[in-house]
């Protein structure tokens, strides 16, 4: 462990940042924290767009993202081509426990996700969410894509937080205040790396069996987990499912 913040600094550092452009609060955790921050990106628009402005500051910034073993074949070729466009950024690729995706197949199928809310997250816990665990806990700080407007549970993210569910290291949310149209806008202007997915109709990507395109109206986190009823839109590494903090929709809890 390297810089360590208690919460009132933190605080009184995300009160300075608040009204400062992303740049700049990437800026500020790069200095702060050096090698011992990453990009955490699933590849989606806002992490890229994340992606470039920390490559800009930092060639060879960090970047860390998890292949569940469901990623589309889409996600697979658009890795490699990131990976071309930031040639100096250094990648880490996580991979869930084979052990535990093998027990989890075996004793309730190849799709669990589609029976209930309950065993959809367990899904995404085995194949994601403890992967990353894992790997921040080696880590002082992370850079997330989250913004205010995307998610009832994303509404009062700080730009720059202290994760107590990850151990207490820094989140580093510097799109905190960006709409949708500013994260495209920024990605257009500055020919950042677009996941060819959004073209055909998706506006959240994640594992294939679990993403769709929208359609006409629908909030732009309609195409996850389009079958379940009143669920979080939420995977378990933003809300924590052990700890609780799912918004007050949320009904179905994981013990583990």
């Amino acid at each position: 462990m390297g810089r360590v913040f208690d919460d009132l600094e933190i605080g009184e550092i995300a009160v300075q940042l608040d009204d400062q452009e992303p740049q700049d609060v990437i800026a500020w955790a790069l200095e702060e924290l050096g090698d011992r921050i990453a990009v955490v990106t699933a590849l989606q628009i806002d992490g890229m767009v994340v992606l470039d402005m920390a490559a800009k500051l930092r060639p060879d910034v960090r970047v860390i993202t998890v292949d569940t073993g469901r990623l589309p074949q889409e996600t697979y070729a658009f890795i490699d081509e990131v990976r071309e466009r930031y040639p100096q950024t250094r990648w880490e690729i996580l991979f869930p426990d084979a052990t535990e995706v093998s027990e989890m197949v075996s004793a309730q199928g190849m799709d669990l996700f589609r029976r209930s809310v309950s065993q959809r997250m367990f899904c995404c816990q085995v194949r994601k969410v403890r992967p990353l665990v894992k790997k921040l806990r080696d880590l002082d700080g992370w850079f997330t894509g989250l913004r205010r407007d995307q998610w009832a549970s994303r509404a009062a993210i700080k730009k720059v937080e202290l994760d107590h569910d990850h151990g207490g290291i820094v989140k580093v949310n510097a799109l905190a205040d960006w709409t949708n149209d500013e994260v495209w806008e920024y990605a257009r202007s500055n020919d950042v790396p677009i996941h060819p997915l959004y073209e055909q109709g998706y506006t959240s990507i994640g594992c294939a069996p679990c993403t769709r395109p929208i359609q006409p109206g629908e909030d732009d986190r309609a195409g996850r987990w389009w079958w379940e009823q009143g669920a979080p839109k939420e995977c378990g590494i933003h809300c924590p499912i052990e700890t609780g903090t799912f918004e007050h929709e949320a009904k179905e809890l994981i013990v583990t």
